[in-house]
């Protein structure tokens, strides 16, 4: 059976899933502020949706791959756990998310992704830092460390 790997996006817009093939975790639930997502939630867990941990090891792959892609400032820790979920359950799943980092991961992963309301991202994305000063480039960081002035983040290549 294929499942469907729910960021909070899924309960936010809603979808027309059965909901016992949508899999969840903990951190999605505390990110639906609305009463109308927390609603399709509560629906969808009393209708067999599952919430899981996801495995650290899972989270650790998914943290190699952020580093590389240079997604990890971007990602929170609720979107490393959904991206490990996902690939714990790889072969037969799909990630539901509308985050073009999380879906810039998904994709180096190897993962299906399927966006809820959003287009879908078309090319995996390596990022970089560069200094609006002295024009410098870093892989990391808020602010130059040779100039003092603000970094800005700018694609780097297409992978």
């Amino acid at each position: 059976m294929e499942y469907y790997i729910a960021d909070s996006a899924v309960f936010i817009m809603g979808s027309g899933i059965e909901p016992y093939r949508i899999i969840t975790i903990p951190s999605v639930v505390n990110e639906l502020k609305s009463n109308e997502a927390a609603m399709r939630f509560d629906l969808a867990r009393e209708n067999g949706a599952r919430v899981e941990m996801p495995d650290v090891i899972f989270r650790e792959k998914v943290m190699k791959v952020a580093n590389k892609t240079k997604d990890c400032e971007e990602l929170s820790s609720t979107d490393i756990d959904i991206l490990a979920k996902a690939l714990e359950y790889k072969e037969n799943s799909v990630l539901l998310t509308d985050d073009y980092a999380v879906q810039n991961v998904a994709k180096v992963l190897g993962l299906q992704v399927k966006p809820v309301a959003q287009k879908k991202i078309k090319d995996v994305l390596v990022w970089e830092k560069q200094c609006t000063g002295c024009r410098r480039k870093f892989d990391s960081g808020d602010v130059c460390p040779v100039c003092g002035s603000p970094l800005k983040k700018r694609r780097k290549r297409k992978i």
